[in-house]
């Protein structure tokens, strides 16, 4: 039974997450935008907007240049999750590529820097007046619940071992429709229950903004408001009247 509620819980969550972000990143994407806003210095070509987009997703460059302590916290606790999910890519390949097995030491230290820089973004909202003033029952929830996720993980890696091969079973399983047992180890069950509800609850979320920033007009457009003119169509039309 066990196994049975966690397999539909996953396949449930995962529908959510999948349908949940599809129509954000659609409605993203139809949001029309014709007025040139983009943030100066911006590029004027295509492919330095392709640049500036990459330093945004990389290295979050308009972060660094407006808040060094903030940007330490949020590169650390991206750049750990990273390094995290590519070390759990190991519960649902058969054979383990060779990239994940080498990831998997770095996998254990990056889990201590992901709670490191969620701390440090949490005690942001706590401390820094401004951040606190616009700050919601919401995004401490969401904080927490990641904390929390990462805390479970740690606890079974450090106090409560379970067993990881029929972990990875269950997870093999689930994608071919055919779930193996799921190990009954309460640390394991909670970790799996948080981490679903991330997964339900993300589409929703102000963490969608791991694809919204694709899509952030001050950032991903070019600076040719002189060379292509926006014109409403009331304004085109006056336009065209005083040229006669």
């Amino acid at each position: 039974m066990l196994t049975t509620i966690y397999a539909c819980l996953f396949y449930g969550a995962t529908a959510i997450f999948l349908a949940g972000m599809a129509l954000r990143i659609t409605r993203f994407a139809r949001t029309p935008a014709p007025l040139k806003i983009p943030t100066m210095p911006a590029p004027t070509t295509s492919s330095g907007v392709a640049f500036r987009m990459l330093r945004e997703v990389t290295v979050f460059h308009s972060l660094f240049r407006a808040n060094k302590w903030i940007w330490v916290f949020a590169w650390v606790f991206h750049v750990a999750l990273a390094v995290v999910l590519l070390r759990h890519l190991r519960y649902f390949l058969d054979p383990t590529p060779l990239p994940i097995v080498l990831v998997q030491p770095f996998g254990v230290l990056a889990s201590f820097a992901m709670v490191a820089g969620l701390a440090g973004l949490w005690a942001r909202r706590v401390v820094v007046e401004r951040i606190r003033y616009i700050t919601g029952p919401s995004d401490h929830l969401m904080l927490a619940l990641l904390v929390a996720i990462g805390l479970s993980g740690m606890m079974m890696k450090f106090v409560a071992h379970t067993d990881i091969v029929a972990l990875k079973q269950f997870f093999l399983g689930l994608m071919r429709f055919d779930p193996a047992p799921l190990p009954a180890d309460p640390i394991l069950l909670v970790h799996l229950g948080l981490v679903a509800t991330l997964m339900i609850v993300f589409p929703f979320s102000k963490l969608v903004h791991a694809a919204g920033v694709f899509f952030s007009p001050s950032r991903n457009q070019v600076d040719d408001a002189r060379e292509r003119r926006h014109l409403a169509p009331w304004a085109a039309k006056l336009e065209a009247d005083r040229a006669r």
